[in-house]
Formats: C-alpha cells, structure tokens, sequence
C-alpha cells in the first residue's frame, strides 16, 4: 500500500462553529462614540481657526492710530435716560441726537427758558416804566441864550426843587439854543412851568412838559478831576457831520469862526451816514462862540453844535511787551 499522508485523530475532530451575537444598542453606540470624536475634533479645529481670526482683528485695531479725544458715539435712538432703566418713548431713528451738558431733564429746561424769556419780559417793561416816569419829571425849554452855562440854567430851576440833570442843545433852525431839564418829581416838574417866559439873559426862554426822556451819560466819560472839568468848559459836541469831511476840514471850519483848536475827536461807524466830534478849543470863549455855528453847513450837511459833557482825552498809547 502506497504511503500517504498521515492523518492524527485531532484532525478527525470536527471543529466547533461559534456564533458571536450583537446587540444592535452597543453598534451604535460605537458608531455615535465615533462620530462623536469626529465632531468634537473638528469643532476644535474651528475654534482655533475663530481665535487665530479675532487675533488678527485684533493686532490690526492696535495698530491703528485713534483720536483719543474724539467725543463718544450713540445712535439717534439712545436716550439718557435709559441709563435708569425707564422706559421711554422710541425717538425718531432719523432725527440727530442732542444731550444737555447738565443733569436736567426737558421739563426744567423749558421752565428755565420761559423763566429767561418772562425776566427779559420784565426787564423790558421796567425800562419802559422807568423811561415814562423820567419823562413825566423832564420839562423841555427853548430859546436859550447862548451865553447861558448849563450851571446857570439849573440853578433857575432848582428854586422849584432838586434838579437830576440839565442838558443844553444847540437848535439847527434858531441862534438860540434849547434845553431838557429833569427834575426829582413831578410836582417839582409841574412847578417848573411857571418859569415860561421869564428873562434868562437877554432872551426870554419857554418851558414846556417835555415828550422825550434826557438819555444818561456813561459815568466812564465824565470828566474825573477839576482839570476835565475846565477841559469840558472848553470843548463842543458836534453832530451830523459829513463822512467826507476831514478832520483838517473840521479844524478849519471852527479855527476860522471861532479860535485855535487844540484837540479833535471823529468819532463814526459804517451803520450811521454822519458822524460826531469832540472839538475842544484853547479858550473856553472859543467853545461859546462855536455854539452859533449850530445849523451852518459843513461840508454838504448842517452841523448841530452843542457844549460838552465829557472831555477828549488823550489817546494811550500802550508799549507792546519786550520778551
């Protein structure tokens, strides 16, 4: 017999199937547990991707060169308010945002306002007030000699009472002059009118109720001492001159009717056609003459003269700083 193969009595054995079962749960478990790692490794990555972004978003807002003074922004729709947590009406989004440097709201604001506007109401009335009970104590007197100082004629009316103020103009129309006297009350005023007609150097003057008040004179421009007093003797007050004329014009025209000028004071503005000056003259007889020379023409335009409560005072000239 041909040799073959040798066969063991372990290969005769058959060999046992094994059936390994299952469960379908803990499949897909495992197929979540997978994904699961998936989702979370790319979550991860995109996270590191949004961090390198807003790294970079910011490195460029650093380099940017900002105004540090530059005012805060809030939208149209913000109200200060809203810091307190009221509710407020929405404001219109297209409408531009204001907001009052001071803590108060709208309802004190427009209170402080009518208050503004109800003082400037009363202030308004009260110089009206004030200028009608001024102009029931003026009286108005005309037909003044030239000749007469405005020390003279006060001392007339303060036999009916205390005199405020008197105040001599020249008349354009007349070689006379006229006056506004302005007395302490009105009984004083009232009284006053008995002086009409009487002699006052060689014209007899008019006193009559006056319908205008005497406009006060900045106190700064009264004469401080004797000597302005004497340089206010000596000095007239012109008006309506033309803006044409010189003030070489001006000299002239008073040097060679009246006498040597010292001094001359143009004073104008682009608002007013004419202008006015202070003339002051060596002599104070110079200053009275020059007081007829009311109403003649100066260049194209009558020239109203009138004596001088304030006295031209040199012009300072002030030394600009060595450094």
């Amino acid at each position: 017999m041909a040799a073959g193969p040798e066969i063991s009595e372990e290969s005769l054995v058959p060999t046992p199937t094994v059936n390994v079962v299952v469960d379908q749960s803990e499949v897909i478990d495992a197929v979540n547990v997978n994904d699961s790692v998936v989702v979370n490794k790319s979550e991860s990555d995109s996270d590191t991707k949004s961090d390198m972004k807003m790294q970079e978003i910011a490195d460029i807002l650093s380099n940017l060169k900002l105004n540090p003074m530059a005012k805060e922004f809030f939208p149209s729709s913000y109200s200060p308010n809203s810091r307190n947590g009221d509710q407020q009406t929405p404001l219109n989004c297209f409408a531009p945002a204001f907001y009052i440097t001071s803590p108060i709201d709208g309802n004190n604001r427009r209170k402080r306002n009518n208050y503004s506007q109800g003082r400037r109401r009363l202030n308004g009335r009260a110089f009206r007030s004030q200028r009608e009970d001024s102009i029931k104590r003026t009286v108005y007197v005309s037909d003044i000699d030239h000749n007469v100082t405005e020390e003279r004629l006060a001392g007339l009316f303060c036999a009916y009472g205390q005199v405020l103020d008197c105040r001599v103009c020249g008349d354009p129309h007349s070689r006379l002059r006229f006056a506004f006297v302005e007395c302490a009350d009105e009984n004083s005023a009232r009284a006053a009118l008995n002086l009409s007609g009487i002699m006052l150097g060689f014209s007899q003057v008019k006193v009559l109720p006056s319908k205008t008040a005497i406009l006060p004179v900045n106190p700064t421009f009264l004469p401080r001492s004797e000597d302005e007093k004497e340089m206010c003797a000596r000095t007239v007050y012109c008006t309506n001159i033309d803006k044409k004329v010189s003030q070489a014009e001006v000299k002239i025209f008073f040097e060679a009717r009246c006498g040597e000028v010292s001094r001359i004071r143009i004073l104008g503005d682009h608002v007013h056609s004419t202008r006015i000056a202070f003339v002051e003259f060596v002599m104070a007889e110079s200053a009275i003459i020059a007081l007829d020379c009311c109403g003649q023409t100066l260049g194209t335009q009558p020239v109203r003269v009138s004596p001088s409560k304030t006295p031209v005072r040199p012009r300072v000239v002030r030394s600009l700083p060595i450094n």
